[in-house]
């Protein structure tokens, strides 16, 4: 049984010294690791105001909830990073976080343009609009060498349209708007009958791809103008980092001297236990792509701090068995079955309050609320699972284990 014990305590160090090896690199990778927010990594800090509608009509909540779905469209279409689109309602603005953008004015350019596409006969009518439109993608010009086209496909209804359109003014130019401005007026050599056509004249792919977000995404129920700009350099999110992550540390060192000092054997286990727990949440963090913010780094550690008062509270209550008599293994499962309850209530209420912050907030409040919910949730897996299992695996090594490594001195 010992020597079983004693296997199995090593086998566990190992897995967990070989888990922490090779955790590092994939959860640190500055493309792939855990992705950063905007006060960590740097960007830009937008609010797009809604302009009143030339036609004195209002602008209601369900304009600002289609402008924030098209908005969020866009800039998932241009590969931000997790972003970050609020809406005020009152105000009629809507918040954007850019995480990690390389060019942001191109960025705000595109996200606040109306583009509004329509199909305009010889005579200027519009007689087919971008809503009809289910595709657009930028791509190299087959016909012209190092040009570049954008690539367009009709709904159903579109296609007779544009089929109508092309088959009507054969020999003649129809014109491409965006915004009233013209993309292009190509002229009709033969009517396009299966609802493919191509926008050309881009000099540059990303000028191509560029349109041709803006066109799949759809037009804007009303004209956005810019209200905020605020642009965060990355050298400031990286100085940011730097001193929550060193203030962590310090953090993670003094629990770790304060659990070995008044706990001794259970303080080690209760270090070892945080290591894993760290290694679960830093995994559930890379798996979801949970944005790490500052505050979502506060929640984080206000979680470590409720993982150590959880084995606090289950190592005085193994205390309080030993000393009424009880042997360590014995100590070991009442304390554990007593704090249970006290635990259990006192996560529970934290992660109501956190989840009730997550769902009435925005922003960083949300990133707060997100990490320490996590944080929760793994705390409760680790000390119920993890902890319990090392501490009857350290009990069962002899049962003649002075009580004395465990903080207990026995009245003689």
């Amino acid at each position: 049984m010992r020597r079983g014990n004693i296997i199995k305590l090593v086998a566990l160090v190992l897995l967990v010294a070989g888990a922490v090896a090779l955790s590092i690199k994939p959860l640190v990778d500055p493309v792939k690791g855990i992705p950063l927010g905007l006060d960590l990594r740097g960007g830009v800090h937008l609010v797009l105001q809604a302009d009143p509608n030339k036609n004195g009509a209002p602008i209601t909540n369900d304009d600002m909830d289609k402008a924030k779905a098209i908005i969020s469209k866009r800039v998932n279409d241009l590969g931000v990073s997790e972003p970050i689109v609020q809406t005020d309602y009152d105000k009629k603005r809507l918040v954007i976080d850019l995480a990690g953008i390389s060019d942001p004015d191109k960025a705000v350019d595109i996200l606040k343009t109306t583009a509004k596409l329509t199909f305009r006969d010889p005579q200027g009518n519009i007689v087919l609009q971008g809503d009809e439109l289910t595709d657009a993608k930028g791509g190299q010009d087959s016909n012209n060498a190092g040009g570049f086209v954008v690539n367009l496909t009709f709904s159903a209804d579109g296609t007779k349209k544009f089929a109508d359109l092309t088959t009507k003014y054969v020999g003649q130019r129809i014109g491409v708007y965006l915004d009233d401005k013209v993309l292009t007026n190509p002229q009709v050599n033969t009517p396009i009958l299966n609802g493919q056509a191509e926008i050309t004249g881009y000099s540059t792919l990303e000028d191509a791809a560029n349109s041709a977000v803006l066109m799949r995404s759809g037009s804007l129920p009303v004209s956005m103008s810019i209200a905020e700009k605020h642009q965060v350099g990355a050298s400031l999110g990286i100085d940011s980092l730097h001193k929550s992550i060193q203030a962590g540390l310090y953090g993670l060192i003094f629990i770790f001297l304060f659990m070995l000092v008044f706990y001794h054997l259970p303080g080690v286990v209760a270090d070892f236990s945080l290591i894993v727990y760290g290694l679960i949440v830093l995994w559930v963090f890379w798996m979801f792509r949970v944005v790490l913010t500052l505050p979502g780094i506060a929640g984080f550690i206000l979680s470590i701090g409720m993982a150590v008062d959880f084995n606090i509270i289950i190592y005085e209550r193994v205390k309080e068995e030993v000393r009424a008599g009880k042997s360590l293994r014995a100590g070991v499962e009442s304390g554990f079955s007593r704090a249970f309850v006290t635990v259990i209530d006192a996560h529970v209420t934290t992660f109501i309050a956190a989840m009730t912050l997550y769902y009435f907030g925005s922003g960083s409040i949300r990133g707060f609320a997100l990490t320490l919910g996590v944080g929760i949730i793994a705390s409760l897996f680790t000390a119920i699972t993890f902890t319990r299992l090392v501490l009857r695996l350290v009990v069962g090594i002899s049962p003649k284990m002075k009580t004395s490594w465990f903080g207990v001195r026995r009245a003689v």
